[in-house]
């Protein structure tokens, strides 16, 4: 924010955020995601409000894990929240192992090579430190196949480090009825059980406010919580964001008249 903000009489447009409406936005979507857990997603420098604004309003409002897409924002995030669980959704990049060591911060895994190098990186330091895994059951984005989270179940006991999470990502949860989303989570659910011991998550925000069965232990809800609306059958939470621009003239013109 500007020390020397701009006097509203000249101001062309005004932004307001309400941060009061993004904590009960928060605490709304716990309350229906209950028993399971309401992480907060806060990528994209808390969806273009402010990364502070947003971690820390959150935090207050309750919300104890968090992601981000970055490790750049990991970094942002836990020099404001040094108590909070951070997961970074990009997964682990080359030579950033010791980083994420340095600041307390969990990689998502997604793929053999990255579960490969966060286990050596243990080993090297000799602390096995945990980290989620991403397995892949239909958007074809990140994350491990099937059969490959298959073969890590098998030989968890060679893993090297503790899982923290084990997650997946809906393709399709804004469309209720997408015979993908009964998939994911058949298939999702026979993964998670082959990890029974590991915390599940598949909800984002349209699947956090859908059927609970897709709810597992964690939800990360993202746009909802800002004031967005992920589904078209459920009213959005509270507005977050309010723009108001300023009109510079009304002008009546007759039919046939151009305007440009």
């Amino acid at each position: 924010m500007s020390s020397n903000p701009l006097p509203l009489a000249e101001a062309g447009g005004l932004l307001t955020l309400d941060l009061s409406a993004l904590a009960a936005n928060y605490q709304e979507l716990a309350r229906r995601v209950a028993p399971a857990a309401c992480a907060a997603v806060v990528k994209g420098d808390g969806y273009g409000i402010g990364l502070a604004a947003a971690a820390t309003t959150l935090w207050h409002a309750g919300a104890r894990s968090f992601f981000v897409a970055l490790l750049s924002e990991a970094r942002r995030l836990r020099d404001l929240l040094p108590d909070a669980e951070i997961f970074v959704l990009n997964g682990l990049f080359p030579g950033t192992e010791a980083t994420y060591q340095d600041h307390g911060l969990r990689p998502v895994l997604g793929s053999t090579d990255e579960i490969a190098n966060w286990r050596d990186f243990c080993d090297r330091i000799g602390q096995a430190l945990p980290a989620a895994i991403h397995v892949d059951t239909g958007m074809n984005r990140l994350g491990l196949t099937p059969a490959e989270a298959v073969n890590v179940a098998e030989g968890r006991h060679e893993l090297g480090f503790p899982l923290a999470l084990l997650m997946s990502h809906l393709a399709c949860a804004d469309e209720p009825d997408h015979p993908l989303n009964a998939r994911q989570l058949e298939d999702f659910r026979a993964i998670a059980a082959l990890f029974p011991d590991v915390r599940a998550s598949l909800s984002n925000s349209a699947g956090a406010l859908g059927d609970p069965a897709y709810h597992f232990d964690l939800v990360r809800p993202g746009i909802a919580v800002y004031g967005g609306r992920p589904r078209a059958d459920v009213a959005p939470l509270r507005p977050v964001v309010r723009l108001e621009l300023r009109i510079a003239r009304i002008r009546h013109v007759h039919e046939g008249e151009t305007v440009g």
